[in-house]
Order: structure tokens, then sequence, then C-alpha cells
């Protein structure tokens, strides 16, 4: 089943974050908690389920397999993704004004 578009988890949204350059699945922890502050420390099981089901959904690609490690690479389709999650996440930050209004009235 392919991607439908709809809201991406916390992993796919760092996934394909860190994949804005290619990166095998090590580097991928590592630019994971460097990108999120140490707030998301992937696992291999985690990260490996989520770079399947992405390769499956076509917004991943297996860049390199020298038979040691892949390397995986962000799609043109991924980086559409990545860019309608982040936009959806502006709005909700941005529609979240009243929480800045209330804060001033305590």
């Amino acid at each position: 089943m392919a991607y439908s578009g709809g809201p991406m988890t916390e992993a796919m949204y760092y996934v394909l974050l860190a994949l804005m350059r290619p990166n095998h699945g090590y580097q991928l922890m590592q630019a994971i908690t460097e990108v999120s502050n140490g707030r998301v420390n992937m696992g291999p099981g985690t990260l490996y389920g989520v770079l399947s089901r992405m390769q499956k959904d076509g917004l991943i690609s297996l860049a390199e397999n020298d038979g040691r490690r892949k390397t995986y690479e962000i799609t043109l389709e991924g980086k559409q993704a990545l860019r309608t999650e982040y936009d959806r996440l502006k709005a909700l930050i941005h529609d979240s004004w009243i929480l800045e209004e209330d804060a001033g009235n305590e």
C-alpha cells in the first residue's frame, strides 16, 4: 500500500529528514539523534521497519548495497511528502497562537 499523504509518524519524519543526504542504517540512527537534539533515539528494529515500509511506498530508494551495508536516499516523492508534512506541522504551530495569548494572561 502506497503512502496516502496523511500525517506521518515521528519516525517517518525524522528518517526522511536524515535522508536528505544518502545514509546507511548506523549513520541514520546517529543523524536522527543529532537532528532531534537527543530527543529521538531510534533503535535498529524501528529504523529497519520504517525503512522497509517507506521503500515499498516509494518515499526512499536503495542507493547502494555493497553487501555489508545498504545506503538509502530520499526520492522525489519522499521530498514532496516531507514538504507536505513540514507545512502541516507549521500550520499546527501557527494555529496554536491561542496558547501564547493564554500564557500572557497568567
